[in-house]
């Protein structure tokens, strides 16, 4: 292959994408980190999403600097595309990185899009960046071209290699090339999409589709709660038919599921079209937090327990189990409405890091073992550690051995439950 490839962003998308061709080919690898890129060079990746022995077989350059990615023709961004306050996106990262880019791009050079945006940014967006930073003309001196990350966290079975790549091309002539390097390293191979809105669109609604399944699955766990059913025995029933879809309640955060829908549902504003259903889902998936809060002290105060002051354990605070991740995280949903009611709450987390908790939400995280006995529990976030510690955990947990438990997973064996122990689940 005569393309010198560099990847620009190495984070939990980046780094895997990078490692693969590092495999095969000598790759740059760049990120404005510096942290991270001292940790890699020392052989840690702390998103725990390559392992040490797959960092030493790639041969990546990793830098900090920009410069570096004059020397390459190829060159794959796959950095953060988060949401604001007011749930628009927020493509400054995109931006950012492709003034650096541009300011460093050769004639000749291909640059492909990995970071999820609504259908036209690339071309309407980015484009007009690169252009700027580098001088040249794009669809002449340049290329681009889209191909949409499917990185899983936390996920072995389904990796970068082992998912069809979506790729698109500003030519027919670019596509061929893009395709030709991303199979070459992607087993489960390529599929070629007609354009590069194409391959944007296939993206955001891969997720915004996952987000309105699990929406209806959480609006009926709000009906059977009130019916007085339990949700997970519900589906566990229903589950028996052939094509009954396996979704399931829960709390909807993390960069992907949680953030996706608004890249959609601004664009759709744009052109006119204000989008009814996808909305809908997003408003029931964001008020799940407050309402298992709500559920936890209702429960308080059936107990005869006092709310103000009670101490509340939350176990988990990553957006999804056995992961570090931290972004867009709706666990602080829960902390935050029971903490409105004057509750003391205590959060744990197996996987995360202290400092990033601090910095993200506020939050000190306590050692598990330091933990203080409390009312309640709340499982959060079902992270291995504590799905394997099971029920016993909560003779310490719970004062006496007795108290609350939200499992809003339904993660724990129901059937094996302690008397003394009043169980919830979403």
């Amino acid at each position: 292959m005569n393309r010198k490839i560099a990847v620009v962003g190495l984070g939990y998308v980046g780094l895997p994408v990078a490692v693969a061709f590092g495999k095969k080919y000598p790759v740059i690898g760049f990120d404005i980190n510096e942290n991270r890129i001292q940790t890699l060079i020392s052989g840690t990746d702390y998103t725990n999403e390559v392992e040490v022995e797959e960092l030493k077989e790639a041969q990546i350059d990793f830098t900090s600097d920009g410069s570096k990615l004059k020397e390459a023709n190829f060159i794959i961004v796959s950095v953060p595309t988060p949401i604001n306050a007011h749930n628009q996106p927020d493509l400054t990262p995109l931006l950012k990185a492709s003034e650096t880019v541009g300011a460093n791009l050769q004639k000749g050079s291909i640059v492909v899009y990995e970071s999820t945006v609504y259908p036209g940014a690339t071309e309407d967006d980015c484009v007009p960046v690169l252009e700027k930073a580098s001088g040249l003309e794009s669809g002449k001196d340049f290329f681009v071209g889209y191909s949409p990350e499917r990185i899983n966290p936390g996920d072995k079975i389904h990796t970068f290699t082992t998912i069809t790549k979506v790729v698109s091309g500003q030519t027919p002539e670019v596509l061929e090339i893009v395709a030709d390097v991303y199979a070459s390293v992607v087993t489960a191979g390529v599929h070629k999409a007609s354009s590069i809105k194409v391959a944007e669109a296939a993206k955001v609604i891969e997720n915004t589709q996952r987000d309105v399944n699990i929406a209806l699955m959480n609006e009926l766990a709000l009906i059977f709660d009130r019916v007085g059913i339990d949700t997970a025995e519900v589906l566990e029933a229903a589950g028996t038919k052939w094509n009954f879809l396996n979704f399931t309640p829960g709390l909807v955060g993390g960069h992907c599921i949680g953030v996706d829908p608004y890249y959609l549902t601004h664009k759709a504003e744009m052109v006119g079209h204000h989008p009814e259903v996808i909305l809908a889902g997003r408003r029931i998936n964001d008020n799940i937090g407050k309402y298992v809060a709500e559920v936890l002290v209702k429960k308080l105060i059936k107990l005869n327990l006092p709310v103000q002051g009670a101490r509340v354990t939350v176990l988990g605070l990553t957006f999804k189990e056995n992961v570090p991740d931290l972004r867009n995280s709706k666990v602080i949903d829960v902390i935050r409405e029971l903490q409105e009611y004057g509750i003391d709450v205590q959060v744990t987390d197996a996987q995360a890091d202290s400092a990033e908790a601090v910095r993200e939400y506020g939050v000190s995280l306590v050692s598990y073992d330091e933990l203080l006995p409390s009312e309640a529990v709340v499982l959060a976030v079902s992270h291995r550690e504590y799905i394997e510690a099971g029920w016993v955990q909560f003779d310490r947990l719970l004062k006496h051995g007795k108290g609350i438990v939200v499992d809003i997973k339904s993660a724990l064996d129901k059937e094996s439950k302690p008397e003394k122990i009043d169980l919830w689940r979403l």
